[in-house]
């Protein structure tokens, strides 16, 4: 489950970023709580809008963040992202101790938080199969989610803790503090042990991620289920903070709330840490178990039972998400990974405009419960439409053991348009071999075909 942390680049890296992270968690904690409680009447559509402002810039920066990624060393791009988040957040935590943050100049931040992690992202999320090897990148992956959900588990309960014993201004500041973490662990490590990995060098490429994406069915599908998901069903901030104050909780109890969805999500991220390589048919599964169990909790009567139903509703989150983005990552070509890991984050990050706004909406106008049912049904559409298309794509038959029996193929041959998709990928770099065979591989997990030697 650790092997990863075995290695001292990941070892470094994960530390500095489960250090940020819980200051990320504790600032997003309190932004949540501002726009509801002091800049509005408890309007949760003033939250969507923020959210919105936030997420909305991975969608339309997607093809310059994803050739940023590819294009540029991604550490030296981490260096500039975060310290102009921890620059952000002294603004922001400055103002709110002064006094004069107003709604609309939330609404700025929130739009200049989501350019900055517009670039941060998939540099953030490629730079991770950088630090270890092809083996390890599944196990990677998943470790880094885990630490992530332990942040998650940590900062939101610590900041509802903050924003009560010393106010909201003081939690973007102590955020800002934890980004020196990040940048200190990216100073750390050896630059020598990274993987070598094939950069992109010009901007005529900007579309080749998105042929990539719609050549393979398979990311095709991944990319819709974590669309509608993300876009309908992971406003987590805006279900909890509503329930809260149905519940009459304060900030703190908002804040435990996203802590007890976190103690699942922790476990969803380190079960999948355990498997071997990450499987599209996982993420089918855990899309329906986040749709029901959405919908189980939207029915809980006490502050208690809602609390309780949430560790299911985040271990089902976070296995649909660790095992999509680990699907994506391992089975993509790497000359090609930062461009779909950015139109990856576009869609996960992205779809938030879309539904937020809309969930808001729903949870200020029919009340906290519809909303959640909403996302719930999201998730159990998300789940119809993964269902579908492994039943029409060929990967289930008859198993010959049993008489009524079924078995999922994960193998498929190699169809003409995966074939045309590798050539495109072998363009990239025409000289190396094993980038044609790699690229093979990434559109056949299990079979690999490597070509004639020179």
């Amino acid at each position: 489950m650790f092997r990863s942390l075995s290695i001292y680049n990941f070892r470094v890296w994960a530390i500095g970023a489960l250090i940020s992270n819980i200051g990320g968690w504790m600032q997003a904690t309190a932004q949540d709580w501002v726009v509801l409680t002091q800049l509005t009447d408890n309007d949760a559509t003033a939250m969507g809008v923020t959210m919105a402002l936030q997420f909305g810039p991975p969608l339309v920066l997607v093809s310059l963040t994803g050739w940023v990624a590819d294009r540029f060393d991604r550490r030296k791009v981490l260096y500039a992202t975060q310290s102009a988040l921890m620059l952000l957040a002294i603004l922001v935590g400055t103002l709110l101790l002064s006094g004069v943050m107003t709604l609309p100049l939330m609404y700025l931040f929130a739009l200049l938080f989501g350019i900055a992690n517009a670039f941060d992202s998939p540099a953030r999320q490629a730079f991770v199969t950088d630090v270890v090897s092809r083996e390890n990148a599944s196990n990677a992956v998943a470790l880094n989610s885990a630490s992530f959900n332990m942040a998650r588990l940590i900062g939101p309960a610590v900041g509802g803790v903050l924003i009560v014993a010393v106010g909201t201004g003081w939690v973007f500041l102590l955020n800002a503090a934890t980004f020196l973490a990040m940048l200190i662990a990216l100073l750390l490590m050896h630059a020598d042990e990274l993987t070598p990995r094939v950069r992109a060098t010009g901007a005529q490429r900007l579309s080749e991620g998105f042929r990539y994406v719609w050549g393979r069915p398979d990311l095709r599908v991944t990319f819709v289920i974590v669309f509608l998901i993300g876009a309908f069903g992971m406003n987590f901030p805006i279900y909890a903070s509503t329930m809260a104050l149905e519940f009459g909780q304060d900030a703190d109890g908002y804040g435990v709330l996203s802590s007890v969805l976190a103690i699942g999500s922790l476990t969803g991220a380190l079960l999948a840490a355990r498997r071997a390589r990450a499987q599209l048919r996982v993420v089918v599964l855990a899309a329906g178990g986040f749709g029901a169990t959405g919908l189980i909790s939207s029915f809980m009567p006490t502050y208690l039972t809602y609390a309780v139903t949430l560790v299911f509703v985040g271990l089902c989150t976070v296995t649909m998400l660790t095992t999509a983005n680990g699907y994506v990552q391992t089975t993509t070509s790497a000359a090609l990974r930062g461009r779909v890991m950015a139109l990856y984050m576009a869609v996960i990050m992205g779809s938030t405009p879309v539904g937020a706004p809309i969930i808001g909406w729903v949870a200020t106008t029919f009340g906290p419960r519809a909303a959640i049912q909403a996302g719930a049904a999201a998730g159990l559409l998300a789940c119809a439409i993964g269902v579908t298309w492994v039943l029409t794509s060929g990967r289930v038959h008859r198993d010959p053991g049993r008489r009524f029996g079924m078995t999922l193929d994960e193998t498929r041959p190699i169809s003409i348009i995966d074939a045309q998709v590798a050539d495109a990928v072998a363009l990239v770099q025409p000289a190396a071999p094993e980038e044609f065979s790699d690229a093979i591989a990434s559109t056949t997990p299990i079979r690999t075909v490597t070509p004639p030697r020179p």
